[in-house]
């Protein structure tokens, strides 16, 4: 009977392929830091500071001041409206001191472009 067994357990074998090819790793789309938390001016430079242009974009990588071509902003995830994972982030109260700030900020943001920042650098939109 162990005879037999054996025999048939190495027929079996002879079946199965040496090389077996992986399944594709699946995504699993997490969240960004600040996904559920106030997605405000401090969060945002936050996430701007961590960035890096030069490694691939991600939930935990990309530019929070990035627009769209449609010219609108991402959520606190990195993702933009119409794109599935995108979800409405929690916006701070805004008054006119703080458009001001927000716009100083900008305007620092804009004058200190980040090294690699250029145009298909792998952690921006295009």
């Amino acid at each position: 009977m162990k005879i037999i067994l054996a025999l048939v357990l190495a027929t079996a074998a002879a079946f199965v392929p040496h090389h077996v090819t992986p399944f594709p790793k699946t995504v699993v789309f997490g969240s960004g830091k600040y996904d559920g938390q106030l997605w405000d001016l401090d969060a945002k430079m936050d996430i701007w500071g961590a960035w890096d242009p030069n490694t691939p974009r991600s939930e935990t990588n990309f530019n929070p001041f990035e627009r769209n071509p449609d010219g609108n902003a991402c959520d606190a995830s990195g993702y933009f409206p119409g794109e599935t994972n995108y979800k409405d982030p929690m916006r701070p109260e805004m008054n006119w001191a703080g458009m001001m700030k927000e716009k100083e900020t900008m305007a620092f943001v804009e004058a200190n472009p980040k090294a690699g920042d250029v145009p298909g650098a792998p952690g921006r939109l295009k």
